[in-house]
């Protein structure tokens, strides 16, 4: 039987795709949680309304060889977040593994310019498109990508906030929950 995908149980879902590969993995007060620990994770991940867009409806096969790939693409982002900035030699060449394995081409069309992308495999195109978001937030904004201040919480979020200064993957989340300890320390010492 396929895999079927189920309800997106991610805490925080709206990020961009390089971001929300990374937060396929997330902790809450049950433990710790990892979306793409099976095909029916990478199923559910794949049908997401943002992922699907990214993919400009492609037909993605779910299968090992898929999630193998986006674990590797997974890896090597988690490597690159680390120093956005500033990413370590390994962090390089693990991204730069990952975009080799694709390409855009542009040409044009009747109705004007347009562009195509090419990847070794279909299997690739999802792993692929992370790498490639990701570096088109590293080319806008690099500063605004960033972890969330709870130190128990392993998301990443990109900020895109007015004046920059969000610090919480969830103000209703990691945020409310800082703000509780917050009082209850000043309620404490009082």
């Amino acid at each position: 039987m396929p895999p079927t995908p189920g309800a997106d149980p991610r805490p925080l879902t709206d990020e961009p795709l390089g971001i929300d590969l990374l937060n396929t993995r997330w902790i809450d007060s049950s433990g710790r949680h990892d979306l793409l620990d099976s095909l029916d994770g990478l199923a559910t991940w794949l049908a997401s309304p943002l992922v699907s867009q990214a993919l400009d409806g492609a037909s993605i096969p779910v299968d090992d060889e898929t999630l193998e790939r986006l674990l590797l693409a997974r890896a090597a982002l988690d490597e690159a977040i680390t120093s956005p900035q500033r990413p370590h030699p390994g962090a390089i060449e693990a991204l730069n593994d990952v975009l080799a394995r694709g390409r855009t081409g542009h040409l044009l069309r009747p109705d004007g310019p347009g562009t195509f992308v090419e990847v070794d495999a279909p299997s690739w195109l999802p792993a692929w498109r992370a790498a490639e978001d990701y570096l088109r937030l590293l080319g806008e904004r690099p500063e605004r990508i960033r972890a969330c201040s709870n130190p128990e919480c392993i998301l990443h979020f990109y900020d895109v906030s007015k004046n920059g200064t969000r610090r919480w993957c969830s103000m209703a989340g990691c945020g409310n929950r800082a703000k509780a300890q917050r009082h209850y320390a000043r309620r404490k010492r009082a």
